[in-house]
């Protein structure tokens, strides 16, 4: 799927002249198409799963609480989150164990066969890990596209952290599985997650209260809404 720099700047909450700036100084991967830019769907998710967002947008984050602008599909991860659930105190010791366990909760509201599901998804961390920092991970799977009406993202709240080849180097306390039913919205909800990873009030509240769904619902409803008034 070829992006145009509006639709990474909607993807990134961030003006189009701020990516052109990244273009200028190379800090965002893109490549020409009669004489104008284009970005690779695959090449926008390895960078912004790389965490390679710009400092100054991820310090405004903090800065604002975990206050974003006008983000597209403003409770999109809210009503995806409905869909797949909140899983508290999982126990594993391992990724696969993790996965294998995850999918066979959801496995029935994706229509999905929980074995084929859990070999993509591991596919998937073998090419890249999908721990961003803070010990927060986001599953997911290239190969496939969710046929439902909306979105899904299964929130899963680990009894112990484990290690999953984050970037920073620290173990994985909260996944969010991600399954989305176009590349586009793929995109965006990854996007937001990484935005939420990057705010402290979100990583002490998922990492502390081992919140409940309505509570996980609650807290993400309120960090949508706020950019649906600005």
């Amino acid at each position: 799927m070829d992006l145009k720099i509006k639709d990474v700047a909607e993807l990134l909450n961030v003006s189009e002249t701020t990516i052109r700036r990244w273009l200028t100084e190379g800090k965002i991967p893109a490549y020409r198409l009669h004489h104008q830019y284009r970005f690779s769907r695959i090449e926008i998710e390895n960078w912004m799963m790389s965490f390679k967002m710009s400092k100054e947008q991820l310090q405004g984050q903090r800065k604002k609480k975990a206050s974003v602008g006008a983000w597209p599909h403003s409770y999109g991860l809210y009503q995806a989150l409905s869909r797949g659930g909140v899983y508290n105190s999982i126990e594993a010791s391992t990724k696969e164990e993790v996965i294998r366990k995850t999918m066979d909760k959801v496995a029935l509201e994706l229509k999905v066969d929980p074995a084929v599901m859990t070999d993509l998804l591991l596919d998937r961390e073998n090419l890249m890990a999908t721990g961003l920092n803070n010990g927060i991970a986001v599953p997911h799977t290239r190969d496939y596209l969710h046929k439902g009406a909306t979105d899904v993202v299964s929130c899963v709240c680990l009894r112990r952290p484990l290690s999953w080849g984050s970037l920073d180097g620290k173990d994985v306390h909260t996944l969010f599985f991600l399954f989305a039913t176009d590349d586009k919205r793929h995109l965006q909800l990854l996007a937001k997650i990484a935005h939420l990873s990057s705010s402290e009030d979100f990583i002490d509240f998922v990492s502390t209260k081992n919140p409940t769904q309505e509570m996980l619902l609650d807290y993400v409803k309120q960090w949508e809404t706020q950019a649906a008034v600005r």
